[in-house]
């Protein structure tokens, strides 16, 4: 079964296309606006080994803030739909990405239970023009739209653009051995029989 899902959200504020494959090579055509989101997004879908495309158009002139959400939206709800009944994944990923002198970490759990719990800070507000208090924005509607628990923790960092970097790398690389295919698993991954 092929593990892809196809989100259209059009609103007064954004208007987005997101194709996302699960089981890809890395591949993305990202178009969002907001060049940092752009650069984050292509990074995350090269280190978990996604396809994605997204194009996004939102009220830039405004800030940054709604097509970041509503890509986050977008991007969880394409999560959802691409598992299906979640039979035989690994359900728990963690992974710790280093980048130069910023070490994070990313703990998810495909579990229909949303949480954000976010231990990070930032030096600089913002990274170039994008407003650095939007990564929380866009992972608290990732993780509730995709129902999943998310956790991130920076463990330490001095360069905000690296802080960042570091945090999408490891949300890929977690989700990617959360999505994956255990062939020891039989049906859910859970003892409630559902997830």
């Amino acid at each position: 079964m092929e593990r892809v899902a196809k989100i259209e959200r059009n609103t007064n504020e954004t208007k987005i296309k997101l194709d996302f494959s699960i089981d890809g090579e890395g591949k993305s055509v990202i178009e969002t606006g907001v060049p940092f989101m752009t650069h984050m997004l292509d990074l995350f879908t090269k280190h978990g080994h996604f396809d994605m495309t997204v194009d996004a158009k939102g009220d830039i002139d405004v800030d940054d803030h709604h097509t970041t959400e509503d890509i986050g939206i977008c991007l969880g709800q394409a999560l959802v739909k691409a598992l299906g009944d979640k039979k035989g994944i690994r359900r728990y990923g963690n992974a710790f990405v280093p980048m130069d002198e910023a070490l994070a970490q990313v703990v998810v759990d495909l579990s229909n239970r949303p949480h954000l719990e976010f231990r990070a800070s930032f030096p600089s507000q913002k990274v170039g023009t994008f407003d650095t208090e939007l990564v929380h924005e866009f992972l608290w509607k990732l993780a509730l739209e995709a129902r999943m628990n998310l956790h991130v923790i920076v463990h330490y960092g001095q360069n905000t653009h690296h802080i960042i970097e570091a945090i999408f790398k490891a949300l890929a690389r977690a989700l990617d051995e959360a999505t994956s295919i255990d062939p020891r698993v039989k049906g859910i991954p859970s003892t409630k029989g559902m997830l």
